[in-house]
């Protein structure tokens, strides 16, 4: 491994990489293997589902958020998931948690590091490394500022007359932005996300050595996943789109290799909400680069086949899906703590077709983000809404709601790969505009934190609509976790029995399969398909002949061993 780790910091860095800083690096890598003692889990299997939440997602008068959610988890969740994904926990600034101001420590806010170990007792964790940008607000940003020695190229200075219109832009804002120094120089700092995030300057060696040393602590902290955001943008060189660079495939590659080393069984994943083609592509060889990648064309694939009851695009998609190894897989998902992004469709449908389906949300109450293009002109990049409120009309009865909600996570569910739910779905939250007139930003409306109270009583009343969806999404996730055919690397054939209906088979090595029927449609189905002597998980009845009959949106997971 250290051959393999030399090698990527010669491929980047040449000579600039001195002896000394390797000497640094491997120093780190013995120190930190000397303290990790908990084994991870070696590979992924069926019973893996992850929870993806907020640390502050619930408050309670007497204590801080973290320790509530520990309790809310056990009592709760802990039998449901197994993974807990912590979106960013660290004191922050703004953008919720990702623009960090100290990578090291837990946001005091919201509790301490005791509360992450006493969660990791009760799940496995996914922790963020919020790895191309962090506050300004930041100790090392100040430092910058100050122009302390160590710190002067920390950042990455450009001149305003410097032509950037190749960069690739994901929000309509500056790329740079201007600071004052100490001695009142005025620099034009990157800033890809916004003035308040600056980006780091990985072509400085003593920024890879500070970045590896909170991967480093995040592997010693418990870390079982670790989310690389917003990865695609970490190197940049004026001239070129600065996303996707073969320097930051090779980072990665180092950040795998690192995390091998010290701690087998750590899954990579990256976060990259971009065109499918360029996502695989952080998948490397199938060995040396990402365990998984965000399978972000999956969302409005989905919300796609459902607002035109026609699965034709999602089934046309989902059977190019291949991986290069075993040791890869998706991370697949449906709603999360941003939006709902468009780029991942660009590729895979008509921009006719993808903008069609953004004023008809827009018409339902969603809210859209936008991004500027090298040609001057904008496109929607991001939908705004909770995956429930996208899914259904705003006149829609609670009854039909709850049915397609319950069908696209049916299909998340089966789908290859290792699904995360966020906390909003399971808690069956509809759009918060209070929240985004209070907060001022679109993403806020899926963003909602709960007194735990409340949210409790609301899940014990039985026949409220977060009751309902807690108990069915959680029947579905105890059915998958419960079925080898749900493995990951699982065999995984996809079609339509008509353009309203899909089928997935899922066989698993021992045999068993799965084959799960959709009706993507308010209509009633009628379907010929060879599953006579099967038993149907979700409703819990056999199926006597191999004529099925779905009822409007109804799932069946149709089990043959």
């Amino acid at each position: 491994m250290k051959e393999i780790i030399n090698k990527l910091l010669t491929d980047v860095y040449g000579e600039k990489f001195t002896s000394a800083h390797r000497e640094t690096l491997f120093d780190a890598l013995n120190r930190t293997r000397s303290l990790i003692s908990q084994q991870r889990k070696q590979a992924w299997d069926e019973s893996d589902v992850v929870l993806i939440t907020y640390a502050d997602q619930f408050h309670h008068a007497a204590a801080k958020p973290l320790p509530v959610f520990n309790q809310f988890y056990n009592k709760w969740f802990k039998s449901v998931f197994s993974h807990v994904h912590l979106l960013p926990f660290y004191p922050w600034s703004s953008d919720d948690g990702f623009s960090v101001i100290d990578y090291h420590r837990v946001d005091p806010e919201s509790g301490d590091w005791d509360d992450v170990a006493e969660l990791k007792t009760q799940a496995k964790l996914m922790f963020d490394f919020v790895c191309n940008h962090m506050s300004a607000k930041s100790e090392w940003f100040n430092r910058y500022l100050q122009q302390a020695p160590g710190y002067e190229n920390f950042f990455i200075a450009m001149d305003p007359a410097t032509d950037l219109s190749a960069v690739t832009r994901p929000r309509a804002l500056p790329l740079l932005s201007p600071f004052t120094l100490a001695d009142g120089s005025v620099r034009h700092l990157w800033t890809t996300f916004s003035e308040d995030q600056i980006d780091l300057n990985y072509a400085c060696p003593e920024v890879l050595l500070a970045m590896v040393d909170v991967l480093l602590h995040y592997l010693v902290q418990g870390a079982d996943y670790v989310r690389l955001d917003a990865v695609g943008f970490m190197w940049k060189t004026p001239g070129t789109s600065c996303i996707h660079l073969p320097e930051t495939h090779q980072l990665i590659k180092l950040f795998r290799a690192i995390a091998d080393d010290v701690a087998p069984g750590t899954a990579i994943i990256t976060e990259t909400n971009v065109p499918h083609r360029d996502n695989i592509a952080y998948l490397g060889n199938g060995q040396d680069e990402a365990h998984m990648v965000y399978q972000f064309s999956l969302p409005p694939l989905v919300l796609h086949a459902v607002q035109r009851q026609d699965a034709g695009a999602l089934c046309g998609w989902a059977q190019s899906l291949t991986l290069p190894s075993d040791n890869t897989t998706w991370f697949n998902f449906l709603a999360s703590h941003d939006g709902i992004g468009l780029n991942p469709l660009r590729g895979i449908l008509p921009e006719e077709e993808i903008l069609q389906m953004v004023e008809q949300l827009q018409q339902q109450g969603a809210l859209v983000n936008w991004k500027n293009n090298p040609d001057g002109s904008r496109s929607p990049y991001e939908l705004n809404v909770t995956y429930m409120d996208a899914l259904s009309h705003r006149e829609a009865s609670d009854d039909e709601r709850l049915a397609r909600f319950v069908l696209a996570h049916a299909i998340l569910l089966s789908f290859p790969g290792v699904p995360a739910v966020y906390i909003q779905s399971i808690l069956g939250s509809r759009n918060d505009y209070a929240g985004v007139e209070k907060l001022g930003y679109n993403r806020a409306i899926n963003r909602q934190k709960y007194n735990d109270l409340d949210i409790e009583q609301q899940l014990s009343t039985s026949d409220s609509l977060r009751s309902r969806v807690y108990h069915r999404l959680s029947q579905l996730i105890a059915l998958r976790r419960q079925n080898k055919a749900f493995h990951p690397q699982s065999q995984f054939a996809i079609s339509t029995l008509n353009p309203s209906v899909m089928l997935i088979t899922r066989t698993a090595n021992n045999g068993e399969q799965i084959t799960a029927l959709f009706n993507i449609s308010e209509n009633e189905q009628h379907v010929a398909v060879n599953v006579q002597g099967g038993f149907d998980l979700i409703s819990q009845q056999a199926v006597m002949e191999n004529q099925v009959t779905l009822r409007p949106w109804q799932v069946a997971w149709i089990k043959k061993q």
